[in-house]
């Protein structure tokens, strides 16, 4: 598993929801870079299409032609190199979406949980090793429907409950200081053993 730096990921405030008029919205967030079928980007429209009026997705990383192209529930950002506004994102918004039908791990998903935000994601590739039920919710990859009664179940239940599990999972098993540490102690193994094999 990659690591995630949790001193830059972390719950932080930040005057976003009013900047965008937020304030009594429910928000869903996508990130990815750049944005195309594989990440999942049509089922975000055709999300778009069912939600209630309360509830608001956020996409960053689009292209101005996404951006222009997008319904009126759905803000588009482009990319954003600051990681500091990124951590800003991920705290504000009350569920992280990865609707990704290919992922090698999942940075996202782990980013936003290090803020306290729990995840929606697909039930394909790595993506549903990251997720616990004290952690978000897999459904099935491009079912709306499910998609759909996942968020209103997050929704009701509010982000708090989530919040402490979704840093506590991080911190221990996704922290980048730890993850490079297994990184070197499995380089180490693997060296060890090659030695060991040219002195046989």
């Amino acid at each position: 598993h990659n690591g995630v730096n949790t001193e830059i990921f972390k719950p932080t405030r930040s005057k976003l929801r009013s900047k965008l008029g937020l304030k009594d919205k429910f928000v869903m967030l996508g990130v990815a870079s750049p944005w195309y079928p594989l990440k999942g980007f049509n089922d975000y429209l055709s999300l778009s299409n069912v939600l209630p009026k309360d509830c608001v997705i956020i996409m960053i990383g689009l292209t101005r032609k996404q951006i222009k192209e997008l319904p009126p529930n759905i803000i588009g950002i482009e990319r954003t190199d600051s990681k500091q506004e990124l951590a800003q994102f991920y705290s504000m918004a009350d569920v992280t979406l990865n609707l990704s039908y290919q992922e090698t791990f999942g940075m996202t998903t782990i980013e936003g949980m290090a803020c306290g935000t729990p995840a929606i994601v697909y039930n394909r590739t790595a993506s549903p090793e990251l997720v616990t039920p004290q952690t978000g919710i897999v459904v099935n990859a491009g079912d709306i429907k499910e998609l759909l009664q996942a968020i209103i179940f997050i929704k009701d239940k509010g982000k708090n409950p989530f919040t402490n599990s979704c840093r506590d999972k991080v911190l221990t098993e996704f922290n980048e200081d730890n993850q490079i540490r297994r990184y070197v102690n499995l380089y180490n193994k693997v060296n060890n053993a090659e030695d060991s094999r040219e002195n046989i």
